[in-house]
């Protein structure tokens, strides 16, 4: 007896709006992305405005691609392939827009809020609370669709694909949170609840997830459908995705400390995420090779498809990023890279190619089918493979030779044993590569824009199919094993709320590992006596220093290296840090590293560097900061600035908060008045008076070792953010 057929309808209008999002904010965030590839071989592109300087608008590219273009990829890959493999509508059409408008207003309120300069300085994680929330609520609509579809399905089975999308939900909303908790101060501006070592490891833990769940996981999930699809052909092996997925999101968890090796963070810590990322590589080229394997025996069809093409350079892509990602994680290797251009690079193979690459191509399958027509020009899809190809290529290429001269350069010693090189000779040696890394990621973007003229005119020959009618049984109350159900993981492919629950069971076991011995076992951060809380115009000055986003091209971490101890004075030790909320370690040097500056140079040289960098650096391509010289200060803020620090547990005396004006405007005069010796006339309530108090204060905690003479003149070579 055959079974009776149920008709129900996939709707196509929510794929749609995020198609044309996913479309709209990858042309906006790549925009953003030239403009600070090529500030940082142009100065003048910086123009003198505090929204369009590099240290703003390169968070508001970064969270532009990977949470704007990037996420609303996912999500529109996850609306079309998540209501076919159930074989049914999603959960609730209401919801699903709930989440779509909800997700836009999120990007809108982000741009907005970091080109005006409201961060947490954290990377990745920069937006504050109230945005921080925002996401926390459209993520749990998501997961009510998510779940709510997959629990109403009419498909017993769990396709691998969808364990990768509960993966990636259950484990982005625990790094979310767990890395969100902040101190308000006000409705937009909080301070990390963790502090220096800690908050460090944390940001790490949560950055280095943020790219394993965000980019790679559900990507996997959409490579796992997108791909048989376009090449009608099935997974080559149901076993490798078994051990790919459980491998992939048990062992990724672990890797976060390797963003911080050499630093300051313990070596069990260290060793611990070294250890782990080299296991990722098979994972990793595991769930690489079954997608490409399943393209075995299809290699015609690739050669005249470009969707395929797309697919095929980004698994490619994939395996490489994910093979230097490891190899990166070695300490003799990440020892030259650290700081360097060549991360910069590793990640953006991944980005172009992997999730830029995997996105174009699953917009080109997918819109021709829901708009009920055929691809308007095959041939231009084709001229943007090869157009984006050579992008990435002309992008990654010369960044990876800026970062080996970068390294080679930083740690050469003369015959004599100085320094050969003061910092900024090591960044003009490279501007030539910047330069060309600019004019990849131009050709990249003419890629994305023959890609948006192609599909405007593919929708404009076809129409939309809003409601698609399909039918299929419903699923069967008493489950009855068959032969081709019966592997030992079917079980769990059948229970959605079990495969969640293992799946936080698996993510969660590496992250408790790392974070709870590092705050609770008190010897892993050694205190130092010596170290005292920022005054409150340090604070206020290091406040402004973040909101700069001078974060993104300096570092805070001098490494115990000789050229470092020689190049900035003695290494970075652990108990410095403990006030700071966020910590300031850095993750790439355009600009030396400020640890040990503090009392290396009087007021004056910090104030005409920030008005106007090439007065004391020429060549400098730092931008210039005219605004700090006329902004005054918001003093009617820092009372709340001390209480809020109070409650992490800065030890400022009780009812400090009532005077902490009083000693800021005492400290302020002293740095107006020793600039006016040296003929600099500014009110005491200037910003630039707090930035230099910060800068002055730097490293001045304990008592450094004396740095090699050839140094002293590597401060002149400050060569972005302050």
């Amino acid at each position: 007896m055959s079974e009776q057929l149920e008709k129900f309808y996939y709707d196509n209008k929510i794929v749609k709006a995020f198609a044309y999002a996913t479309i709209f904010w990858g042309v906006v965030g790549m925009l953003v992305g030239l403009l600070i590839a090529f500030q940082l071989a142009f100065p003048i592109f910086n123009f003198d405005f505090a929204p369009t300087t590099f240290g703003r608008a390169r968070p508001v590219h970064t969270n532009a691609v990977i949470f704007a273009f990037v996420g609303n990829g996912i999500f529109m890959g996850v609306y079309y392939s998540l209501q076919r493999l159930c074989k049914t509508r999603m959960f609730s059409d209401r919801l699903g827009w709930i989440h779509f408008w909800g997700w836009q207003t999120i990007i809108v309120a982000a741009a907005v809020t970091l080109l005006a300069g409201y961060t947490t300085g954290k990377e990745y994680a920069e937006l504050e609370w109230p945005i921080d929330i925002a996401i926390t609520l459209i993520w749990v609509v998501l997961g009510i669709n998510l779940f709510g579809t997959i629990l109403k399905r009419r498909e017993r089975h769990l396709y691998v694909a969808i364990w990768f999308f509960i993966g990636t939900w259950v484990t982005v909303a625990m790094l979310h949170i767990v890395n969100s908790f902040e101190m308000p101060v006000h409705f937009m501006k909080s301070y990390s609840w963790y502090a220096g070592v800690q908050d460090a490891l944390v940001q790490w833990w949560y950055g280095h997830n943020a790219v394993a769940f965000f980019l790679t996981t559900p990507y996997l999930g959409l490579m796992y459908y997108f791909i048989p699809k376009a090449a009608n052909r099935p997974v080559y092996s149901y076993r490798w995705s078994i051990i790919h997925f459980w491998a992939l999101i048990f062992i990724y968890i672990w890797a976060g400390p390797h963003h911080l090796l050499y630093t300051s963070l313990p070596d069990w810590a260290q060793s611990l995420g070294t250890v782990f990322s080299i296991m990722l590589i098979l994972p990793s080229w595991g769930g690489m090779l079954n997608g490409l394997m399943t393209l075995r025996g299809a290699w015609d069809k690739v050669r005249e498809d470009p969707i395929l093409k797309f697919f095929v350079v980004a698994l490619t892509c994939y395996g490489m990023s994910t093979f230097e990602g490891p190899m990166l994680s070695l300490k003799n290797v990440n020892a030259i890279s650290h700081f360097t251009d060549w991360t910069i690079a590793h990640v953006h193979v991944g980005a172009l190619g992997w999730n830029g690459f995997l996105t174009f191509g699953a917009i080109y399958w997918l819109i021709p089918r829901i708009f009920q027509t055929t691809l308007y020009s095959k041939k231009m899809a084709a001229n943007h493979f090869w157009i984006g190809t050579l992008g990435i290529i002309l992008y990654a290429v010369p960044l990876y030779w800026a970062g080996f001269t970068q390294a080679l350069m930083w740690k050469e010693f003369t015959a004599d044993g100085t320094l050969k090189y003061q910092f900024l000779q090591t960044v003009t040696n490279i501007l030539p590569m910047y330069t060309l890394r600019g004019v990849g990621g131009l050709l990249y973007f003419v890629g994305v824009i023959m890609m948006v003229y192609n599909i405007w005119k593919t929708v404009a020959s076809g129409k939309l199919l809003v409601n698609e009618a399909a039918e299929a049984p419903a699923l069967a109350k008493v489950f009855v094993p068959t032969a081709g159900n019966s592997h030992w993981h079917s079980w769990i492919e059948r229970r959605p709320i079990q495969m969640l629950v293992f799946s936080l069971i698996v993510v969660a076991i590496g992250g408790a590992i790392e974070l709870i011995p590092t705050f609770l076992i008190k010897s892993n951060i050694p205190t130092i006596a010596a170290v005292k809380p920022y005054t409150p115009l340090e604070l206020e000055g290091r406040d402004i220093y973040i909101r700069e986003g001078c974060y993104t091209c300096h570092s805070q971490m001098v490494r115990p290296f000789r050229d470092e101890v020689a190049r900035y004075g003695d290494y970075s030790k652990a108990g410095e840090f403990v006030y700071d909320h966020p910590f300031q370690w850095g993750s790439k040097r355009t600009g030396p590293d400020l640890h040990r500056l503090g009392g290396k140079y009087p007021d004056s040289w910090h104030y005409n560097h920030m008005l106007q960098p090439t007065l004391m650096s020429p060549g400098s391509i730092m931008p210039n900061y005219p605004w700090l010289l006329d902004d005054d200060i918001d003093t009617d803020i820092i009372p709340a600035k001390i209480r809020a620090m109070q409650k992490l547990g800065v030890p400022y005396p009780e009812g400090y908060d009532q005077k902490a004006n009083d000693d800021l405007l005492k400290q302020a005069g002293e740095i107006a008045a020793r600039l006016e010796k040296d003929k600099i006339k500014t009110a005491p309530n200037k910003e630039i008076i707090a930035m230099i108090a910060y800068l002055q204060r730097l490293g001045t905690d304990i008592k450094a070792k004396p740095a090699n003479a050839a140094a002293k003149a590597d401060v002149n070579a400050v060569t972005q953010q302050p």
